[in-house]
């Protein structure tokens, strides 16, 4: 499958292995690779910078012909990491960088003088325009069958909406999980793919066996959207504990998020318990099951290796 994907980043297949919070590591991006694909972790996977360095140096020595790595960047001020990770990024060097939640500028311009790519989430034509104008190599569109935070088009009408406004390759975000989805992605003018969800059942994600097992009993109707994790609508399976304690904010939270001074310290603590909640979740036993993810579980059988679930994904 020749795309402009696979031109950019030298790779077999036009497919990214998606960056998961929580989910992603360097033994899933190193089989993803090895089956021609690209892979990509959130930097924030990261504690340290050190850890993030060995994590490249990693990937670096393990990168075969026809793969590809990069990392994702918060790139607003929530991650006060943000050029730390992105020197080390530069400095140590990858493919790609995808950055998500502000503006991409100081990336584009700092990633391009090390040669290194930068694709940027968007969600609608506006923002696509925006990074195009700066100097984006393409786009992620983020539609409305996303995991985590997603768009609100669907993969088709935003695809055809960036690709006819767009000169930059569109990569699709959303809804993928067997090849007759990535087939039907390819066909409405994307140059690819990036697929998340699926490979959060697979062997190396470093996550429980519950979470896994979760995406194998759970199905697309059991995905709903919550604003419980990060004040911002994000997609999680419908468990038990979600159902307990509801999708919406709290009635507190809904009078104070009005309050103009006030707004932004409640998103952080919302932000703050959320993450919290989740990180325990994905990675010890524990009751309070929130675990993040998008209706393409639909496909997830099985707990699987990276390489077979890349090849329902080619084959």
């Amino acid at each position: 499958m020749s795309t402009k994907l696979t031109e950019l980043l030298d790779i077999k297949h036009p497919i990214i292995q998606a960056p998961m919070f929580l989910v992603s590591n360097t033994a899933m991006v190193k089989a993803a690779m090895a089956e021609g694909i690209a892979g990509c972790i959130p930097a924030l996977n990261y504690r340290t910078l050190e850890e993030l360095k060995l994590a490249i140096q990693e990937l670096k020595a393990a990168k075969p012909k026809g793969g590809s790595f990069g990392f994702n960047l918060i790139v607003n001020k929530s991650n006060i990491k943000f050029k730390e990770q992105l020197r080390i990024l530069c400095e140590e060097g990858c493919d790609f960088i995808i950055t998500s939640l502000g503006s991409p500028e100081e990336t584009i311009n700092e990633a391009h003088k090390a040669g290194i790519k930068v694709f940027c989430d968007v969600v609608d034509l506006k923002y696509a325009k925006k990074v195009e104008a700066l100097g984006a190599d393409a786009v992620i569109a983020v539609n409305n069958e996303a995991g985590g935070h997603r768009g609100d088009l669907s993969p088709e009408e935003l695809i055809n909406l960036l690709t006819a406004q767009c000169k930059i390759p569109v990569i699709s975000a959303g809804g993928v999980g067997c090849k007759a989805d990535v087939d039907k992605i390819l066909n409405y003018g994307a140059a690819g793919v990036s697929v998340g969800s699926p490979f959060i059942a697979s062997v190396e994600a470093n996550v429980t066996y519950e979470y896994k097992q979760a995406c194998v009993d759970y199905g697309a109707d059991d995905i709903v959207m919550t604003e419980r994790i990060s004040g911002t609508p994000c997609t999680v399976i419908n468990t038990p504990y979600v159902k307990k304690i509801g999708t919406k904010t709290t009635w507190l939270e809904s009078v104070l998020n009005r309050h103009k001074r006030l707004k932004k310290w409640v998103k952080m603590i919302r932000f703050s318990i959320g993450m919290n909640a989740t990180k325990n979740a994905a990675t010890k036993a524990t009751y309070k099951t929130v675990w993040v993810a998008g209706p393409s579980i639909k496909h997830t059988t099985e707990i699987l290796p990276v390489s077979s679930i890349v090849k329902r994904l080619i084959e």
